[in-house]
Protein backbone atom coordinates (compact mmCIF):
# COMPACT_ATOMS: atom_id res chain seq x y z
CA UNK A 1 0.00 0.00 0.00
CA UNK A 2 1.22 3.51 -0.79
CA UNK A 3 0.28 6.41 1.45
CA UNK A 4 0.06 10.09 0.56
CA UNK A 5 -0.38 12.58 3.39
CA UNK A 6 -1.65 16.09 2.77
CA UNK A 7 -3.56 18.93 4.37
CA UNK A 8 -0.81 20.39 6.48
CA UNK A 9 -0.15 24.08 6.68
CA UNK A 10 -0.12 26.96 9.10
CA UNK A 11 -2.68 27.79 11.74
CA UNK A 12 -2.99 30.11 14.69
CA UNK A 13 -3.29 28.77 18.22
CA UNK A 14 -6.85 27.65 18.74
CA UNK A 15 -7.34 27.04 15.05
CA UNK A 16 -8.05 23.86 13.10
CA UNK A 17 -6.53 21.82 10.32
CA UNK A 18 -7.56 18.57 8.69
CA UNK A 19 -4.99 16.09 7.48
CA UNK A 20 -5.65 13.54 4.79
CA UNK A 21 -3.97 10.21 4.16
CA UNK A 22 -4.88 8.69 0.81
CA UNK A 23 -4.04 5.04 0.33
CA UNK A 24 -3.44 3.42 -3.04
CA UNK A 25 -2.78 -0.16 -3.88
CA UNK A 26 -4.46 -2.54 -1.51
CA UNK A 27 -7.51 -1.05 0.14
CA UNK A 28 -6.74 0.24 3.59
CA UNK A 29 -9.38 -1.81 5.36
CA UNK A 30 -6.71 -4.50 5.42
CA UNK A 31 -4.59 -2.17 7.54
CA UNK A 32 -4.90 -0.43 10.83
CA UNK A 33 -4.01 3.21 10.34
CA UNK A 34 -2.10 5.61 12.49
CA UNK A 35 -0.84 9.18 12.64
CA UNK A 36 2.51 10.05 14.12
CA UNK A 37 4.43 13.31 14.32
CA UNK A 38 7.98 14.49 14.69
CA UNK A 39 8.97 17.93 15.87
CA UNK A 40 12.45 19.37 15.21
CA UNK A 41 15.00 17.84 17.53
CA UNK A 42 12.51 15.37 18.97
CA UNK A 43 11.72 11.74 18.43
CA UNK A 44 8.73 10.65 16.44
CA UNK A 45 5.69 10.22 18.64
CA UNK A 46 2.33 8.56 18.39
CA UNK A 47 -0.70 10.78 17.79
CA UNK A 48 -3.69 8.58 16.97
CA UNK A 49 -4.60 5.25 15.52
CA UNK A 50 -7.70 3.43 14.37
CA UNK A 51 -8.06 -0.32 14.74
CA UNK A 52 -10.70 -1.55 12.33
CA UNK A 53 -11.51 -4.61 14.44
CA UNK A 54 -14.07 -3.11 16.73
CA UNK A 55 -13.57 0.33 15.25
CA UNK A 56 -11.41 1.29 18.21
CA UNK A 57 -9.47 4.53 18.24
CA UNK A 58 -6.56 5.52 20.43
CA UNK A 59 -5.10 8.96 21.08
CA UNK A 60 -2.02 10.31 22.72
CA UNK A 61 -2.90 12.11 25.94
CA UNK A 62 -1.53 15.34 24.48
CA UNK A 63 -4.18 15.40 21.73
CA UNK A 64 -7.10 13.65 23.39
CA UNK A 65 -10.24 15.72 23.12
CA UNK A 66 -8.77 17.92 20.39
CA UNK A 67 -7.90 15.53 17.55
CA UNK A 68 -10.14 13.00 15.83
CA UNK A 69 -9.06 10.16 13.56
CA UNK A 70 -11.55 8.74 11.11
CA UNK A 71 -11.67 6.89 7.83
CA UNK A 72 -13.68 6.71 4.63
CA UNK A 73 -13.53 3.25 3.06
CA UNK A 74 -15.09 4.44 -0.20
CA UNK A 75 -12.36 7.04 -0.64
CA UNK A 76 -9.58 4.91 0.83
CA UNK A 77 -8.70 7.89 2.97
CA UNK A 78 -7.97 8.40 6.65
CA UNK A 79 -8.37 11.81 8.24
CA UNK A 80 -6.98 13.57 11.25
CA UNK A 81 -9.14 16.47 12.32
CA UNK A 82 -7.11 18.77 14.54
CA UNK A 83 -8.92 21.39 16.60
CA UNK A 84 -7.79 23.76 19.32
CA UNK A 85 -4.29 23.64 17.94
CA UNK A 86 -1.37 24.59 20.15
CA UNK A 87 2.16 25.68 19.24
CA UNK A 88 3.43 22.38 20.60
CA UNK A 89 1.46 20.60 17.87
CA UNK A 90 3.97 21.96 15.37
CA UNK A 91 5.60 18.99 13.67
CA UNK A 92 5.78 16.92 10.53
CA UNK A 93 2.82 14.56 10.59
CA UNK A 94 3.05 11.09 9.09
CA UNK A 95 0.35 8.59 8.35
CA UNK A 96 1.19 4.91 8.56
CA UNK A 97 -0.37 1.52 7.91
CA UNK A 98 -0.04 -1.63 9.96
CA UNK A 99 -1.29 -5.06 9.05
CA UNK A 100 -4.73 -5.40 10.51
CA UNK A 101 -4.98 -6.68 14.05
CA UNK A 102 -7.68 -9.29 14.82
CA UNK A 103 -8.51 -7.48 18.04
CA UNK A 104 -8.30 -3.90 19.30
CA UNK A 105 -4.98 -2.95 20.89
CA UNK A 106 -2.61 -0.02 20.97
CA UNK A 107 0.23 -0.56 18.50
CA UNK A 108 3.76 0.78 18.63
CA UNK A 109 5.30 2.63 15.72
CA UNK A 110 7.56 -0.28 14.79
CA UNK A 111 4.45 -2.31 13.97
CA UNK A 112 3.66 0.06 11.13
CA UNK A 113 5.15 -1.26 7.90
CA UNK A 114 4.12 1.52 5.52
CA UNK A 115 4.63 5.25 5.91
CA UNK A 116 3.60 8.32 3.99
CA UNK A 117 5.97 11.15 3.20
CA UNK A 118 4.82 13.52 5.93
CA UNK A 119 3.07 16.87 5.92
CA UNK A 120 4.18 19.94 7.86
CA UNK A 121 1.90 21.49 10.46
CA UNK A 122 2.93 24.82 11.97
CA UNK A 123 0.98 26.48 14.75
CA UNK A 124 2.02 29.99 15.64
CA UNK A 125 0.61 33.44 16.17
Amino acid sequence: VQLQASGGGSAQPGGSLRLFCAASGRTFIYYDMGWFRQAPGKEREFVAQIIWSGGTVYYADSVKGRFTISGDNAKNTVYLQMNSLKPEDTAVYYCAASFRSPYPRLKSSNEYAYWGQGTQVTVSS
